[in-house]
């Protein structure tokens, strides 16, 4: 997620939950079933459909294939984005903060979870990913550096020999303390002191690029947890549409 559009879709998640907590300062009984409330609950209701959409389309590989001669998935992805957001923000204006129904209770529950939960993965998921390759390219770095501190004490037999007793965990960090002691200016240390701590900067960076990707794996089951929930949700909004239909707009007949 670009930091521009991570700005602005943080700014409508924010909007969509001051919305919901309105409900505390106000309450309009009516205006869910007046001609404007209608008008909001139908636009948002169609924008929800949008995440339906893509969501399809990207697993269909023919459909995809023949959506993306016209389309980008990048594109696509946004309007999933925005309109996952807008779509709920519109709904929630419908509502006019009134919540009385078991299901209208359920469906705005399970609408706000899907967003948070859609928002906070992608956020996270881009993080992950992110940190990862900046962590491969500093490792990278090191181990070049690495080598040629390498190349630099197999030119220098002696040198090398200060290294060869600290083999172990606790020998490696004793020696860490000892060489770093000696003055900085000894010629005959800097190359080992270099290799020292090279070695425990590619550990270090090693272990971090390990954990991020253990994280990142394990998102791989909150889009899985994200899919489920989205599922549910449309099924509500079924119901709460059938509903409207079944015990309002029989009444005009």
């Amino acid at each position: 997620m670009k930091e521009r559009e991570r700005i602005i879709v943080s700014g409508l998640v924010v909007l969509m939950l001051l919305l919901w907590l309105g409900f505390l300062l106000h309450r309009s009984p009516r205006f869910a079933g007046s001609f404007w409330g209608g008008v909001l609950a139908v636009s948002g209701s169609a924008l929800m459909l949008v995440p339906l959409a893509y969501l399809v389309v990207k697993r269909i590989k023919p459909l995809k294939r023949w959506i993306a001669r016209f389309i980008s998935m990048r594109t696509l992805l946004t309007w999933h984005i925005y309109a996952g957001v807008f779509g709920p923000i519109l709904v929630l204006l419908h509502t006019g903060h009134k919540f009385d129904s078991t299901l209208g209770i359920a469906l705005t529950a399970m609408m706000l979870l899907v967003v948070l939960s859609g928002f906070t993965g992608r956020y996270l998921m881009n993080q992950f990913s992110q940190t990862i390759h900046e962590k491969r390219e500093m490792l990278t770095q090191l181990e070049l550096a690495y080598r040629q501190t390498a190349g630099e004490l197999a030119a220098h037999p002696e040198q090398r020999l200060l290294l060869r007793p600290f083999s172990g965990l606790l020998s490696r960090w004793v020696a860490s303390v000892l060489l770093r002691s000696v003055s900085a200016g000894s010629a005959s240390v800097a190359a080992p002191k270099r290799a020292i701590a090279l070695a425990e900067s590619i550990a270090d960076v090693e272990y971090a690029i390990k954990s991020h990707e253990m994280f990142k794996q394990l998102f791989g089951w909150w889009l899985r947890l994200h899919i489920v929930i989205s599922i549910i949700l449309y099924v509500l909004l079924a119901l709460h549409v059938w509903s409207g239909i079944h015990f309002g707009i029989r009444w005009f007949t």
